[in-house]
């Protein structure tokens, strides 16, 4: 479980193709930036532009993730090497900064503006099919690994208002219109919607 609230922004530095049982997946070598190891260990989850990985190796503040094809299906920015959100898994009693994460990502989403809104940023996406019912205003979304705020409703699209601090701290200064980012809805909203669906 995760909070939404990125800890370092880290670097996939190499990739490698998987074999046997995970063919089709890669093993991920992610430099772990400024993120605290202190109390990673191997098996350990951590969250990787959003995504929930184990850790198989430790070695000179590098973290090596095997992921599977079905995650690359699933996830966009960890088939390639770049820049990635990283959050250490909570321990029992850790502050809960954002709100509840998974690491599980729902969907991609499409990036369909970022502008300039002062000293901020206005981040209109666009979520894919079947996930727009989950997203509501003032209600919480996870983009890219990080725990944000939604502003504004309308169909299948959603805006965000990124503060200069998130901008600094996060990878989200990057997208552009076009770009396509990991999406986690709110695991909430999601009980909710079984419970009712149960109940009828």
């Amino acid at each position: 479980m995760f909070t939404g609230i990125v800890q370092a922004v880290g670097t996939i530095e190499a990739l490698a193709p998987l074999e046997g049982e995970l063919r089709g997946g890669v093993r991920l070598t992610v430099d772990s930036g400024g993120l605290d190891l202190s109390e990673v260990a191997l098996g350990d989850s951590v969250c990787v532009q959003g995504a929930c990985l184990t850790v198989i190796g430790i070695a000179d503040r590098k973290l090596s993730f095997d992921v599977s094809r079905e995650t690359l299906d699933c996830t966009t920015g960890l088939a390639e090497r770049g820049k990635v959100n990283l959050e250490a898994s909570l321990g029992l009693g850790d502050k809960l900064g954002g709100h509840l994460v998974t690491g599980h990502v729902d969907g991609v989403g499409e990036v369909l503006a970022f502008d300039p809104a002062g000293e901020s940023v206005l981040l209109r996406l666009r979520a894919p099919s079947g996930l727009a019912k989950y997203v509501a205003r003032k209600g919480s979304i996870c983009v890219d690994g990080v725990s944000l705020t939604v502003n504004r409703v309308e169909g299948d699209r959603f805006d965000i208002n990124l503060i200069p601090h998130t901008l600094a701290v996060t990878t989200l200064a990057r997208l552009a219109p076009g770009a396509r980012v990991n999406l986690e809805v709110d695991l909430i909203a999601r009980y909710v919607e079984r419970v009712l669906s149960a109940a009828n």
